[in-house]
């Protein structure tokens, strides 16, 4: 039975994922937009009444940002070694599957 709630909840999980802030901004490719905690600011910019999100972040917010907001701060953290060394211009060499 454990194991059948653990499994319900990382299929929720990761269904709920692709409406993620940080993994909008990671597809927006955007020139000048924030790299650093992206997603966690484009969730904090809609919860402040940001006018323009996909001018400024190449990424619409998602819907629900409020229950968003932990989740893209906790992919943020995750991901921040990443998005450090991109804004310093270092070339990780990480592609995509071919």
């Amino acid at each position: 039975m454990r194991t059948a709630a653990l499994l319900a909840a990382t299929l929720a999980a990761a269904s709920l994922l692709g409406g993620c802030a940080s993994v909008r901004t990671l597809d927006a490719a955007k020139p000048g937009a924030p790299l650093i905690y992206a997603g966690t600011r484009l969730d904090w910019y809609e919860l402040h009444g940001g006018c323009c999100p996909k001018e400024r972040f190449g990424a619409e917010a998602p819907r629900h940002a409020a229950l968003d907001l932990p989740a893209s701060a906790l992919l943020d953290t995750l991901l921040l070694p990443f998005a450090v060394a991109t804004e310093l211009g270092i070339g990780l060499g990480v592609r995509g599957g071919n």
